[in-house]
């Protein structure tokens, strides 16, 4: 085999190494332990830790009072906007008159235009 192709093919394979390697750190590899979320945001929302540990237990989590309970709370928050927003103002009912065209006096349909 020539020695060139030897080194192009070396050189490919390093850099597919490094890029799955930086891929991998990037994205993580998932080893955080089941307490990651708490050392992350300590003193944090703990709907979002108790949603983290039902959406751990899987299909079980259909069964856990808890995890109902959190569920329900988190669609209540989701879907019921807060009431301390302004509703919005009603649109105005005036209209700019600067901006609409003169009227012009429609034809009735089946009477003809005559054309000076």
């Amino acid at each position: 085999m020539n020695l060139k192709i030897a080194a192009r093919m070396t050189a490919v394979l390093a850099l597919g190494a490094a890029m799955t390697a930086a891929f991998m750190v990037l994205r993580g590899d998932g080893s955080q332990d089941a307490s990651s979320p708490r050392s992350t945001h300590p003193g944090g929302e703990p709907a979002k830790v108790e949603l983290a540990r039902c959406r751990d237990l899987g299909m079980a989590a259909i069964a856990d009072e808890a995890c109902r309970r959190i569920w329900a709370e988190s669609r209540k928050r989701f879907l019921n906007p807060p009431r301390s927003a302004a509703p919005h103002a009603p649109p105005s009912i005036e209209k700019d008159q600067s901006r609409l065209l003169p009227l012009q006096p429609s034809n009735a349909p089946g009477t003809k235009t005559v054309s000076p």
